[in-house]
């Protein structure tokens, strides 16, 4: 039962400490409530159509590889009807990609000469959905079976949040701030944990990462340059992975200038309105200023990609469709052309720290369910092809 009561405080101090005391105790209750007996959470099941689809193959030929024994049975059969976990459709991946005759169909990964993907989604326009898209980009691409690593430089910990770990709850082990810091920093490796969704490891942030800011501050000109601590550290992990998917803080400091550097590609999500447009103007000419004074110490930075998200797009909203013609006409290729619209499912998934891809399209409302899961298999298959194109593919 939480407490209803006015507070009473002597001091604003006691105040916001006795706010901050109620906040936590009805965080707590309800993570316990939504992950319980053991607060973790786990992935669905996938019935058949939708294992064929992900395996871009037909339900006859799933059907057919099951009869002749070259792909096992899945452990969940309900009524004839087959149900395969993330780590079924992984294996099943390998082991097509073994007899495939085109390398790369099921198994779309870096081959030997391929560069790491590092993908940065940034703004420092909240509200922009940036948390949102990056985690239906990692969850796209893990289904696809890419190995994804996703690294959440927000010290809020949306991503790290959507990945499983709670930071309201959890506070042992190692997270990216580890990796980063500057006094006895720890391997990359040990910042790195496996989430409970296949192909999806993550290096969490927890609130400590906000030192980051203040760390650099003290020891600029000491050491390694603090625009390269990042760089440095997927360097030591990038063979056991092909994309890198970083969720940087809502502001333009030093941990989303670390990731801007290490990064190959960017992408900047915003919403279709006026004011997201001059946030987003603003946001881009002070990017530019700050890489000019990183590329001013002979730096040369060149991404692969550096393209604009359209978030939350109502095709249905004049004024807002009228923003989306603007940015494509100043951009063109520069915006993505699929966009991730504004949805109710997508919506409630998230107040859940779900994508669309762990919710069940029985439990909503199917239409809706379908527009969502539609437009971010699109911006996911986009952002896809444009890794593929980097690969010389």
């Amino acid at each position: 039962m939480f407490q209803t009561a006015p507070i009473e405080a002597a001091s604003q101090s006691e105040l916001t400490s006795q706010m901050a005391a109620r906040l936590q105790t009805a965080l707590t209750t309800h993570l316990q409530q939504a992950y319980a007996p053991d607060q973790r959470k786990s992935l669905r099941l996938f019935s058949a159509t939708e294992t064929a689809e992900l395996l871009g193959v037909t339900g006859q030929f799933l059907r057919k590889c099951h009869s002749e024994g070259s792909l096992p049975e899945p452990d969940v059969i309900k009524n004839g009807r087959r149900f395969y976990t993330g780590a079924e459709i992984l294996q099943a991946r390998h082991l097509l990609e073994a007899s495939a005759r085109t390398p790369g169909k099921y198994l779309p990964r870096r081959r030997e000469g391929d560069k790491l993907q590092v993908i940065q989604l940034m703004n420092f326009k909240g509200g922009s959905a940036k948390s949102t898209s990056a985690i239906h980009l990692c969850h796209y691409l893990a289904l696809g079976g890419y190995r994804v690593l996703a690294i959440d430089l927000d010290p809020q910990g949306s991503l790290t949040g959507f990945c499983g770990i709670q930071t309201e709850l959890e506070f042992e082990g190692a997270s990216i701030y580890d990796a980063l810091r500057y006094d006895d920093p720890v391997p990359m490796s040990e910042a790195i944990v496996e989430t409970y969704f296949p192909g999806l490891h993550l290096a969490p942030a927890r609130l400590v990462l906000s030192e980051f800011e203040t760390e650099t501050a003290v020891n600029a000109g000491r050491g390694v340059a603090f625009f390269e601590k990042l760089s440095q550290a997927i360097g030591s992990v990038e063979s056991n992975f092909d994309v890198v998917v970083i969720d940087s803080p809502p502001a333009l400091g030093f941990l989303t200038l670390t990731g801007l550097y290490a990064a190959t590609s960017v992408i900047v999500p915003m919403t279709p309105s006026m004011l997201d447009l001059a946030s987003t103007q603003q946001f881009v000419e002070m990017t530019s200023a700050y890489l000019g004074v990183i590329e001013d110490t002979g730096v040369k930075l060149d991404h692969d990609f550096f393209s604009f998200l359209i978030t939350r797009d109502d095709p249905s909203d004049i004024p807002s469709q009228q923003i989306v013609s603007l940015m494509r006409a100043l951009f063109q290729d520069r915006v993505v052309a699929a966009t991730s619209l504004r949805s109710t499912a997508i919506a409630d998934a998230s107040m859940l720290k779900m994508s669309i891809y762990e919710v069940l399209r029985s439990e909503m409302t199917r239409s809706t369910y379908d527009r969502a899961k539609t437009s971010m298999d699109a911006v996911g298959a986009e952002v896809a092809a444009m890794v593929q194109q980097a690969w010389g593919r």
